[in-house]
């Protein structure tokens, strides 16, 4: 019995899943990219430069690319910390902990904008304290890092529990027995293991980071010039009516929406090519 034609399409069935999945994408993906570039280079280069070089959008930019790079080591250090708890050990309340992480993908980012500052804000729960200490931290950079944590932390840990699950703790274990100690055991052991899936979360958390707008709108306040990252920036100008302005400004996270899409695919391109060859180097019967 021929299985493979029992499971195969017809061609013309073929072709029009191809045809319904590229239409999707063109208009959906594609015609907005394009419509992005086209309105931000209506009125020639001098003037996209001139709407980049605004004071109040370099402030933007610059605060965008600060919180990113502020949030990055908190991301690494949790995902890599909740990975290996996950993946190396057996724990009372590992269910809970999984299910914590995945909290941000199920809570819309507004209602966790909301959540900070019913615990920062003026008349929360920690408000009259911090105004005591004058602390500020809602309609402040520290709210908006905070934010920007919740939103992200999730995506380094996810990208690594899977893979450190699959890889065992075999390596470690015999590392172990050989003497190696805990910074020894993760320095040249566990992070060779895991350097593309961690590469790859932080890619991820980074264009999330750039591009947050829902949380980040709730607790900064729209300061122009002080609390105002490059998505709420595109809002206000848009609003105002400043078409260049806002499609300049959409074009630098046009921009890094592709960068972000170029580096995940030659990250999962090498962690295709290492998995290749690793199966290739291993004997027949560990292959199987």
């Amino acid at each position: 019995m021929n299985f493979r034609a029992a499971t195969a399409e017809p061609r013309g069935v073929r072709l029009a899943l191809m045809a319904v999945a590229l239409g999707f994408l063109f208009f959906f993906l594609g015609l907005p990219l394009l419509a992005v570039f086209v309105e931000a280079f209506a009125q020639g280069l001098p003037a996209y430069w001139t709407a980049l070089a605004e004071p109040e959008t370099r402030m933007a930019i610059w605060l965008t690319m600060l919180i990113a790079v502020v949030v990055l080591p908190f991301n690494i250090l949790f995902g890599i910390s909740a990975a290996w708890a996950v993946a190396k050990f057996e724990f009372r309340g590992k269910s809970l902990l999984l299910t914590l992480i995945d909290l941000p993908f199920a809570v819309s980012p507004v209602v966790a904008g909301l959540l900070f500052i019913l615990i920062f804000g003026a008349q929360g729960w920690l408000g009259p304290w911090l105004a005591v200490h004058d602390i500020k931290i809602i309609f402040a950079l520290p709210g908006m890092i905070i934010a920007t944590l919740f939103i992200t932390f999730p995506y380094v840990a996810r990208e690594l529990i899977p893979l450190m699950q699959a890889q065992g703790r075999d390596e470690e274990e015999a590392a172990v027995s050989l003497g190696a100690t805990g910074w020894q055991l993760f320095r040249r052991v566990t992070l060779p293991n895991i350097k593309w899936g961690l590469l790859y979360g932080v890619i991820l958390a980074n264009a999330r980071a750039m591009g947050e707008f829902g949380a980040v709108s709730v607790v900064s306040g729209h300061i122009r010039g002080e609390t105002n990252t490059l998505p709420l920036h595109v809002e206000i100008l848009y609003n105002e009516y400043n078409a260049i302005g806002a499609f300049a400004a959409a074009s630098l996270l046009a921009l890094l929406a592709i960068v972000t899409l170029v580096a995940k695919t030659l990250v999962e391109w090498r962690m295709q090519q290492e998995t290749a060859m690793l199966n290739a180097s291993l004997p027949p019967e560990k292959t199987e």
